[in-house]
């Protein structure tokens, strides 16, 4: 090739390279000049304010809104004055409920309510209300919640479909302003666009605010869509799946630990823990949920529970056992500790039933124990509580105390807490479904509360809508 045409393709090239340059110059220009424009057209706005962003599909088992809160005003503001609500309409009438999967504030300082509204419209049957225990503190100027993620779940266990909710909008998958969720500092609306007719309805409170709760304290309400929901892995909770004993060896099945709706619960909703068996061991599944670590040892230690007589389908007789109780990680430990309170309605180990076994554990091997019998009949629901403190073991059943006993079988190390339905044997053939359930459970580390008292602190979480608190030391 010629020197020649060597320079021509040269200068053609330098040529189109300079007017793509000028392109680029222009175009950037043009931006420039309109990104006032722009900017004016969605300016950040003042004061309190709310991004959203939506998670998943418009229908689906769980709906997961995110949330942040931010403060563009000059002053800060307390969290515990500020309120959000999001707007959606209850699908069939269903029940609804709801929890909080993840906050930079922490999930216990974040409160939730579902209330109706007094003139239910389009997309708007209800709203989600959303507030801040006196633990998440303040915002400055300028500063933001982060993102929270939240949960709406319908408690018959069916998909739900939020298309035409109000607050929802499939295609924000990024955080954006959102006037469709409203905000409200000391009760005055402060962000968004209400829709018509979403006061509350008659005769609905608005939740108290939730104060700091103490250190050394764990509560949870149970508020979870299911056994695979993220927000009870992230609460500290394992459901139980496939190896080990008692009971039924290997057949624990993480399908049977469920939390519908519950009219006779606290609260509408509980856990329930459902055991079955067809008289075989390859068709039986039993149920537990665990601590998934050690978190109870010297304190409080308390849960209501029902506990039933008769199974929910087919013949009575088996040697079923509902219990709840705190255990040492490992039956090999040389500091063992276990507390039981554990019914067998038909009786077990060649006792009879109905009855109760209140029981402190030094050694399972051994076995090393003192334990106490309690004959008669407990359908239905209890407050349970133990309480270790100062080298005595309390149990209590409804405010009363039934059993006590000295130091040598006192707590040596932390346990787990654990509420479990399983079967001793299969002494019947043919199907067969027990069930427990599970309202709440309470621990205080380190302090005697009183049952009066436990159930005080209980129904103030209630009231002011904490499903959970965790302020036990990281260990």
């Amino acid at each position: 090739m010629s020197r020649a045409r060597r320079n021509s393709r040269r200068r053609g090239g330098t040529v189109l390279k300079l007017l793509l340059l000028l392109v680029v110059l222009i175009a950037g220009a043009g931006a420039w000049f309109l990104y006032p424009k722009f900017r004016s057209a969605e300016p950040d706005p003042t004061g309190i304010a709310v991004r959203y962003k939506s998670e998943g599909p418009a229908s689906g088992a769980v709906a997961k809104p995110w949330l942040e809160v931010v403060n563009n005003s000059k002053e800060s503001v307390a969290l515990v004055n500020v309120t959000l609500r999001y707007y959606f309409s209850a699908d069939e009438g269903s029940a609804y409920g709801s929890n909080c999967v993840r906050s930079e504030l922490g999930c216990t300082n974040v409160t939730m309510k579902i209330t109706g509204v007094a003139a239910p419209g389009p997309g708007t049957s209800h709203y989600l209300e959303i507030g801040f225990a006196a633990g998440a503190g303040s915002l400055e100027p300028g500063k933001s919640s982060k993102g929270i993620a939240l949960q709406l779940y319908r408690l018959d266990h069916k998909d739900l479909n939020q298309a035409d909710d109000h607050s929802f909008k499939a295609k924000t998958t990024r955080f954006a302003w959102s006037k469709k969720v409203t905000a409200y500092v000391g009760g005055a609306l402060a962000w968004g666009e209400e829709p018509a007719g979403a006061a509350p309805a008659p005769g609905q409170a608005p939740a108290p605010a939730a104060a700091a709760p103490p250190t050394g304290l764990l509560f949870d309400a149970f508020r979870y869509s299911g056994h695979d929901d993220p927000a009870l892995v992230n609460n500290g909770w394992k459901v139980r799946s496939g190896e080990g004993g008692p009971g039924i060896a290997d057949t624990w099945a993480p399908q049977n630990v469920t939390f519908p709706a519950d009219t006779t619960a606290q609260g509408g909703q509980a856990m329930l823990l459902r055991s079955s068996t067809d008289g075989t061991p390859e068709g039986t599944k039993q149920a537990e949920l665990q601590s998934a670590k050690p978190q109870s040892f010297t304190g409080t230690l308390a849960a209501r529970v029902y506990l039933t007589d008769k199974p929910v389908s087919g013949p009575a007789g088996d040697h079923v056992v509902e219990t709840f109780f705190a255990i040492s990680p490992s039956e090999s430990s040389s500091q063992y500790s276990e507390l039981d309170f554990e019914y067998t309605p038909n009786g077990g180990w060649g006792a009879p039933g109905p009855r109760l076994d209140t029981t402190s554990w030094r050694d399972a091997k051994k076995p090393d124990r003192v334990t106490q019998a309690h004959k008669r009949s407990l359908q239905g629901w209890h407050t349970v509580v133990i309480t270790a403190m100062n080298g005595k073991v309390t149990y209590n059943l409804d405010g009363r105390v039934i059993f006590t006993n000295d130091s040598k079988y006192f707590p040596r190390e932390r346990m787990g807490i654990h509420f479990s339905n399983w079967f001793i044997d299969l002494p019947l053939k043919g199907a067969r479904t027990w069930d427990m359930r599970v309202n709440w459970a309470y621990y205080r580390a380190d302090v005697a509360v009183s049952p009066a008292d436990v159930q005080k602190a209980v129904d103030g979480f209630y009231a002011s809508g904490t499903n959970y608190v965790n302020t036990l030391p990281a260990s």
